[in-house]
This record gives C-alpha cells, sequence and structure tokens, in this order.
C-alpha cells in the first residue's frame, strides 16, 4: 500500500486556512452526469477576478450500479464509466462555448475507469495536468482541485505523485456529515469506493462538503431559472436547457415540472471558495470510509475542514449576479 502524508496538525490547519485572495483552482467533474456541474464551471469562469481556472477534468462515471433502483432499465446513463467521461468532455467544452470563452488547453480527458488498486493507477491528461501543475505551485500556496464528481482522477494523481499531497487541498462534496451513522448513499462517494477511501486515506488536505443535508439546501424552481437564468446570454439558455431537459428526470420518473425543484449541489464548491463564509465549517478529525459506505471516527487520524451550514441565497444571488446581463 502506498504510504500516506504525515504531516503534524499545525501543517494541517495552515492548509485548511479559509482562502483569500484570488486562487488557483483545477476542476474535476462528471459534467455530463445531472446539470448541477455546468452551473458550477459556468460560475468558476465568470469570477476570473477571484478564481484562476487552469484546468478543468471530465471525470468517469455510470449509474450503471443504481439501475435496479431506476424507472427505466435502458437509458444512456448506464453506459460504462469511460463514456461518461468523454460525454463530460463534451459538455465542459459546451459550457465554455456558450461562454465564449476559449479553452485554451485547459479541457482534459480524464479516467476511462474506476480505481482497479490502490498498486494500479490510471494515467490520464487529467492526471498528467493536475501533477504538473500541483508541482509548479509555490509551497506557501495550494492549488484547490475542485471535485464535483467521483474523485477517480484525483486518486490516480496521488498514487502517481504523492508528493503533490503537499501542494493541494482538494474540495469535496458528496455523502452525509462525518459524525452521521447513515450509510453514505452518494453517487459521488460510492461509484469509486476505492478512490474516495484512498482520498481520505492518503493524508491530502481535504475540504469537506457534505451533500446531505448542506449542500441539498441549494435549490433552484423553475420559476427562478425563468427570471434570473433563463434570459442571461448563451450560457443562461444553455443552463435553462439543461434544467428543463433534466436527463435524469426520466431515470426517476419525474415527468412535472408542478412542487418540484432540483438541487444544484456542486455550486457549494464554488461558494466555499468564492466566499467561506457562506459554506460554515470547522476542522474535525478525518474519518475513515468502510466496506458498508459508512464513516468510522477515528481521533488519530488528520485533520479535515467540514461545512455544517449554508447561506443559500447569498450564495444563489451571487451566483445570478455573475451572469451575463440580459
Amino acid at each position: 500500500m502506498p504510504a500516506p502524508l504525515r504531516r503534524d496538525d499545525a501543517w494541517y490547519l495552515s492548509r485548511l486556512a479559509l482562502p483569500s485572495g484570488r486562487l488557483r483552482i483545477v476542476i474535476d467533474t462528471d459534467a455530463a452526469n445531472e446539470i448541477d456541474d455546468p452551473f458550477a464551471i459556468a460560475w468558476a469562469l465568470r469570477v476570473p477576478q477571484r478564481l484562476q481556472v487552469e484546468g478543468v477534468y471530465a471525470a468517469p462515471y455510470s449509474f450503471a450500479h443504481r439501475r435496479a433502483e431506476m424507472k427505466l432499465q435502458e437509458h444512456r446513463q448506464f453506459d460504462p464509466p469511460g463514456v461518461g467521461m468523454a460525454r463530460s468532455v463534451d459538455e465542459i467544452r459546451a459550457v465554455f462555448d456558450a461562454l465564449g470563452i476559449a479553452e485554451g488547453g485547459r479541457v482534459l480527458r480524464g479516467s476511462t475507469r474506476y480505481l482497479a488498486a490502490l498498486d494500479a493507477p490510471e494515467a490520464s491528461e487529467a492526471t498528467a495536468h493536475l501533477i504538473a501543475t500541483a508541482m509548479a505551485m509555490p509551497a506557501d500556496e495550494p492549488l484547490y482541485v475542485v471535485a464535483i464528481g467521483c474523485v477517480t482522477n484525483i486518486a490516480n494523481a496521488l498514487l502517481i505523485e504523492p508528493a503533490i499531497a503537499e501542494r493541494i487541498v482538494v474540495v469535496w462534496t458528496s455523502g452525509y456529515p462525518s459524525h452521521a451513522p447513515q450509510v453514505n448513499e452518494s453517487f459521488n462517494l460510492e461509484q469509486d469506493l476505492l478512490a474516495s477511501q484512498w482520498l481520505l486515506d492518503s493524508g491530502v488536505p481535504h475540504v469537506y462538503l457534505p451533500g446531505f443535508h448542506v449542500g441539498a439546501q441549494l435549490r433552484l424552481s423553475l420559476p427562478e431559472m425563468e427570471r434570473w437564468v433563463k434570459d442571461r446570454g448563451p450560457i443562461g439558455a444553455h443552463l435553462f436547457e439543461l434544467y428543463t431537459h433534466n436527463p435524469l428526470w426520466p431515470l426517476l420518473g419525474i415527468d412535472s415540472f408542478e412542487a418540484h425543484s432540483w438541487v444544484i449541489w456542486d455550486i457549494i464548491n464554488i461558494a466555499w471558495l468564492i466566499e467561506p463564509a457562506w459554506v460554515p465549517s470547522s476542522i474535525v478529525r478525518t474519518p475513515r470510509l468502510a466496506a458498508d459506505r459508512r464513516w468510522v471516527a477515528d481521533a488519530s487520524r488528520h485533520p479535515m475542514r467540514e461545512a455544517h451550514a449554508v447561506q443559500r441565497d447569498a450564495i444563489f444571488r451571487a451566483f445570478f449576479e455573475a451572469l451575463p446581463l440580459p
């Protein structure tokens, strides 16, 4: 097994300090799996005065493991994870195009499969870029890795070049708070369980933004989309099209907007980077992730930062303000 990073608590507390100033980031995203990722990518690209986006990586994904609970038994979302990664490349590029921003070599293909074993990482464009970018960072300035999908690409990069653990801070959204007893039925966590476990075990500084029930407060309704997003240039039109043609609706048996909203989970990562006060957090001990997807507390583990609340209205106001004017 690869050796995890070992640093004292003071080093972690310094690395996990609340961000300020202009930050250098990369985004690791399963952009085509549902509609929230494009919202997050668009917001990050629209605030260059705060976030310098060095690259956007396509993460693998597949809903095949959830086929039994879905309303449909045949759907493109059940395709292998490498196909999902390729579709995510297309969606990332669609966001750049809708924003009128040149890619500049920043859209990169990720892993074609989930992590098979800790001694068998898969190299990709994403891992090469992450390693090179991280190792070029000044020692006192972390590269923030915005993880809004399964963490396969990130785990692979950490295994290929463990030294990047001292150069990056991973900001990941997935399951329940680390003290919760529930099974983590989180798409970002459960798809590649080994990669999720290694992210926590590797010792890399980590900001954990629970989806349930912190990020889950970031809901948008159709009237809000019509009022604040639809007419905000090509990107507004693109996001509105995604919202009204959500690829998960047929899988979940949803066929009406009546009294319905949708969680735009992944903007929580961008919100925390722009203004940490919007996503209040504290320092806790990194838990272990068991094979049954439950958290296991361990007071001997390294610190991590974990969110416990979210300022929903402030976040969406800032997101809407970042969109182009009508």
